[in-house]
């Protein structure tokens, strides 16, 4: 075993793809793992960024997206999300979605955080913003999404994430440290 954490311990022998679409690619690996022995590893590589928006008006409200999540069989409250392949810009991205999803624009648009949504598996890195200064215009969600959009106090959306009405990592990380780091505007819908 190292006993330098920076440097990578496993070593790959050989890596297959296995499946490939325009999301994503998965790999087979044959490893030696940090303990020595040999092992297998599969890895799911993301073809683009995740990118969350945790959109805060002047009176502490945010906006939740619903949708039937395919892959947990099950429906999920979310803050507007998408992606972003690798090569734009990821606030960019954020605009985009949080208007496609809510009908909502943004003239200040800050960085929360930045994640990695499951890395024992997959490679996938997140980014969430903060979108303040909003106005409503029209929304247009994706072909394939069936959504629902909800206006909420910032602090029930808060409520949600710590009792496990919200289970989506990127939503439940967001709502959480705009909870630590902004304790006023979770206030600010009750004074309102």
């Amino acid at each position: 075993m190292s006993d330098s954490p920076e440097i990578n311990p496993w070593r790959t022998l050989s890596s297959n793809q296995v499946y490939v679409n325009p999301w994503i690619q998965v790999e087979h690996r044959e490893v030696i793992a940090p303990t020595g022995k040999p092992g297998i590893y599969g890895v799911v590589h993301m073809k683009n960024k995740a990118v969350g928006i945790v959109p805060v008006d002047d009176e502490g409200h945010t906006w939740l997206v619903g949708q039937y999540r395919y892959a947990t069989e099950c429906y999920s409250w979310e803050i507007p999300m998408g992606g972003a392949p690798h090569d734009e810009w990821t606030a960019d991205a954020a605009r985009r979605e949080l208007q496609e999803e809510t009908g909502l624009i943004a003239d200040e648009l800050s960085e929360l955080m930045r994640l990695h949504t499951s890395n024992c598996v997959t490679d996938e890195q997140g980014v969430v913003y903060v979108a303040r200064m909003l106005t409503q215009v029209g929304w247009n969600p994706d072909e394939t999404e069936e959504l629902k959009v909800r206006r909420l106090p910032l602090q029930e959306a808060v409520s949600m994430a710590l009792s496990g009405a919200i289970t989506d990592a990127i939503s439940v990380a967001a709502l959480l440290k705009i909870a630590l780091q902004h304790p006023e505007w979770l206030t600010q819908s009750e004074q309102g």
